[in-house]
């Protein structure tokens, strides 16, 4: 749970936008997002293959 302390007379933006930055960093939306849908291993596996070699094939056209 997040706590964010209000300091006496302080307008209610800052303490939201101190919340709003602290519940990006827990990451707790992207984890939802994330169990929505299930993901069989081996189409992960596929997909980071995929991009390893992405990435591989802009590493060698920058080198030429």
């Amino acid at each position: 749970m997040l706590i964010i302390p209000i300091k006496e007379g302080e307008n209610i933006d800052r303490p939201l936008k101190r919340f709003k930055r602290k519940f990006d960093k827990t990451g707790t939306m992207r984890q939802l997002r994330k169990r929505q849908q299930f993901i069989k291993p081996s189409v992960k596996n596929r997909a980071k293959v995929q991009k390893a070699q992405y990435i591989q094939g802009l590493r060698d056209q920058e080198e030429i």
